[in-house]
């Protein structure tokens, strides 16, 4: 069973590389790829992650309060009148 940590990982193929065994046979049994050996044997301690992008806006933020505008009118308008959506399956 392969360490749980990530840093235990990296500990084992370190060890492992030392004794001699090959980088194909560690990365089958971790079931890790050559790139995660080499990080591994390269540094004791694995890279922080990166931290995470901010939402992007939507292209639609600028046309909402026209939308919502429509929609609020469509509550007062007759059934077959108002707006709707039909889900096309040409795809």
């Amino acid at each position: 069973m392969p360490p749980v940590s990530k840093t235990g990982l990296y500990a084992a193929i370190r060890c492992d590389a030392r004794a001699g065994m090959s980088g194909r046979a560690i990365e089958r049994k971790y079931q890790v790829g050559c790139r995660r050996v080499v990080e591994a044997l390269a540094s004791a301690w694995p890279q922080p992650r990166k931290k995470k992008l901010p939402p992007r806006p939507s292209r639609l933020d600028e046309f909402k309060p026209f939308i919502d505008q429509i929609l609020r009118a469509d509550l007062d308008a007759p059934r077959k009148q108002r707006h709707t959506i039909t889900a096309s399956t040409d795809g």
